[in-house]
């Protein structure tokens, strides 16, 4: 099983700040012994960004196991056709951008799951997909 990972997962992973991170350490853990881990390409930049060197998030992302996969053209296709339909039905949330949209078509595209806390969002807009929630 192919299990995409949403970045607000891995960053409360890393921060070990949050009430989430034990949470987060676990299903990280089972997405691992069940399959491959992967992050799309805004995954791993949002998760980067908040590391002080490359080399440590590197270390870090493949510690976990968490594969690089970028988004294919289908992916960002569809991203942009359902942010559209947000839009147009008045969706005007600024924290619904348009990478939400392309971390869940990667997830349909890719992937046979995806890790994150978001799921009223993702089961919204991307139905059928299987969320895990931590």
């Amino acid at each position: 099983m192919t299990t995409a990972v949403d970045s607000m997962v891995l960053i409360d992973l890393f921060q070990q700040e949050t009430r989430w991170a034990p949470r987060a350490a676990t299903a990280i853990d089972h997405a691992i012994r069940s399959g491959r881990l992967v992050a799309c390409d805004v995954v791993w930049a949002e998760v980067a960004g908040r590391f002080g060197s490359d080399d440590v998030f590197a270390a870090a992302m493949a510690e976990l196991s968490v594969e690089f996969d970028g988004i294919a053209e289908a992916a960002a296709t569809r991203a942009g056709r359902l942010w559209r339909s947000f839009r147009q039905s008045g969706g005007v949330r600024r924290d619904r951008i348009v990478p939400d949209f392309l971390v869940g078509a990667h997830a349909v595209e890719r992937a046979d799951a995806l890790l994150t806390r978001d799921r009223g969002f993702y089961r919204r807009y991307f139905k059928g997909l299987q969320i895990i929630e931590p």
